[in-house]
């Protein structure tokens, strides 16, 4: 058996298949934003649905297992948790400001925004080539604002939004050296309900809108299920046991593939709604060379 583990060719296998979870991870991803275009709930209030289902399901999966859901300290996990919550906010609510194309291609400067985090929370020296490959993302960004401008504020929204998944990225690569990824998870949903609550009034009050519905329509539940448990449990789980033999920046470099899926995801359902200009997909083709790139060059 240690002479099969030690085989190239079985290692290969493995990584392979860990690069598949990856991409599979990325595509379904991709799907949320189609999501939070279809659920008829404001943003804060689909989050406290999404992570309260997500808590629900994670602590059902927990004891399934048999295992205690206590922990040492949940504290960093249920504050990262409202990270969570401020990076789905803004990322559904540019979605709905601009369109899902933009609000995916802001995800892009995921990698860049690690890229600096990830030396600073695990003290070590900057990769100038994350940086490099980072700025070629940014490049690409530049040229889709040059040419979308009209979404400008949409774009902004998923650049924020970004750079909170950046932060609770690097956090989750260093919980996963501590904690069972379902108990990251369950605790960041945990922390992440009691965030949205506690920001739903806050949204009332700064953009007041006579015609929000606060309790999910028939339809609204099925897209709500399918977004706190297939959408939502399995790949953050996922993700986090990935990053045991990932790094968090190669992680985040694979995830700017999302607008990619997503974009692909969305055209299909809604069609001409989500056409963008040339601009916009030289942009992106841009983005999906320095993802390439990255293996190759890192490889070397």
């Amino acid at each position: 058996m240690k002479g099969l583990l030690q085989n190239p060719y079985f290692c290969d296998m493995n990584r392979f298949k860990d690069y598949f979870m990856l991409h599979f991870i990325v595509l379904i991803w991709g799907f949320t934003a189609i999501l939070g275009v279809l659920i008829s709930l404001p943003s804060p209030v689909m989050v406290s649905y999404r992570t309260v289902l997500a808590a629900i399901g994670l602590g059902i999966l927990i004891k399934f297992q048999g295992k205690s859901l206590r922990v040492g300290n949940p504290w960093p996990l249920l504050l990262t948790g409202g990270i969570v919550a401020m990076h789905w906010m803004l990322f559904f609510g540019s979605a709905r400001v601009a369109n899902i194309s933009i609000c995916l291609a802001g995800l892009s400067t995921q990698a860049l925004f690690t890229s600096f985090l990830e030396p600073i929370f695990n003290k070590k020296r900057i990769n100038f080539l994350e940086v490099a490959l980072g700025t070629i993302v940014i490049l690409g960004l530049y040229l889709i604002y040059r040419f979308e401008f009209q979404y400008s504020t949409g774009l902004f929204m998923s650049i924020g939004c970004s750079f909170l998944a950046a932060i609770f990225s690097v956090l989750n690569g260093k919980f996963a050296k501590k904690f069972d990824a379902e108990h990251i998870v369950f605790y960041e949903m945990i922390g992440a309900f009691l965030m949205s609550l506690l920001l739903v009034p806050i949204f009332i009050w700064f953009f007041p809108n006579p015609n929000y519905t606060f309790f999910p329509k028939p339809l609204d539940w099925l897209w709500l299920f399918i977004l706190a448990w297939v959408c939502t449990v399995f790949p953050f789980t996922q993700s986090v046991l990935l990053m045991k033999r990932f790094s968090v920046y190669m992680l985040n470099l694979t995830l700017n593939l999302e607008p990619v899926y997503g974009i692909l995801l969305a055209y299909f359902i809604f069609g001409e709604k989500e056409k963008m200009t040339t601009g916009f997909y030289g942009g992106g083709l841009i983005i999906l060379l320095a993802v390439i790139l990255f293996p190759i060059l890192k490889k070397r």
